[in-house]
């Protein structure tokens, strides 16, 4: 704020809505985001809906993520009633997001498919979607504590390719077992089951992951889709927000 003169909030907030190419463009700059093919211009159309920016810009957000962490430095703190605290760095997580990201690729996942998650907030997750990101890939996830038939109604309008699930998980000191919802809602939605044996403790389904190696990181359009979110579905179906 200051490097661009502006001392007050309200002075920012004028530049911000007064000024969109200047903003942006310094946000941009403040981030270091490197575009793998750079924009010719940050906004395209003024249009709404359906404002186009950066146009003609490619990146990838996993890329981002990763880019120059130390691999030592601390990534993930967890801990659940199902596993003791525990951390995951940078260099775990890229490791482990390198082999899920081939293990979707020989699954036929690529750009533009669609990945569901019915997963827990695990640092397995986080991978998961790191790999999904780094494919161009769109990520769509529900907690498992949802039943089948709210899933069911998210994830069946999106057809994903593959679905990420685990077995079960344990709440308050007893264990759910999820393994009659994940069927259903892999026979709705249409997808292929991914195992994660979280409740038993026998990770990703045997087979699943590849070997760690170095990223590929799909450069797509400032606009590609990066996950599928959804209204809470009081009035109807949820709705899906890209």
């Amino acid at each position: 704020m200051r490097e661009q003169g502006h001392s007050t909030y309200d002075a920012l907030w004028q530049w911000s809505v007064g000024d969109l190419d200047g903003f942006w463009q310094a946000v941009c700059d403040f981030f270091a985001i490197e575009f793998a093919s750079p924009p010719y211009r940050v906004l395209g159309s003024r249009d709404m809906p359906g404002a186009e920016w950066f146009p003609g810009a490619t990146l990838n957000f996993a890329e981002h993520m990763f880019r120059g962490k130390d691999p030592d430095a601390l990534a993930i703190q967890h801990a659940s009633e199902l596993r003791p605290l525990g951390s995951w760095t940078w260099g775990e997580l890229r490791a482990e997001t390198e082999r899920i990201a081939a293990g979707l690729r020989a699954k036929g996942v690529g750009e533009g498919d669609r990945v569901a998650a019915y997963l827990p907030n695990i640092p397995e997750t986080v991978a998961a979607f790191l790999a999904t990101a780094s494919l161009g890939a769109i990520w769509s996830s529900a907690a498992p504590e949802f039943g089948a038939r709210s899933v069911i109604d998210r994830f069946a309008q999106i057809e994903p390719r593959v679905l990420l699930a685990i077995d079960g998980y344990r709440y308050g000191g007893k264990d759910f077992d999820r393994s009659a919802q994940v069927k259903e809602i892999a026979r709705e939605a249409g997808a292929e089951v991914v195992r994660l044996g979280y409740l038993d403790g026998t990770g990703w389904a045997e087979g699943f992951l590849g070997e760690p190696g170095d990223l590929e990181f799909a450069h797509v359009p400032f606009d590609h889709p990066l996950w599928v979110l959804y209204s809470s579905g009081t009035t109807g179906l949820p709705k899906p927000i890209v």
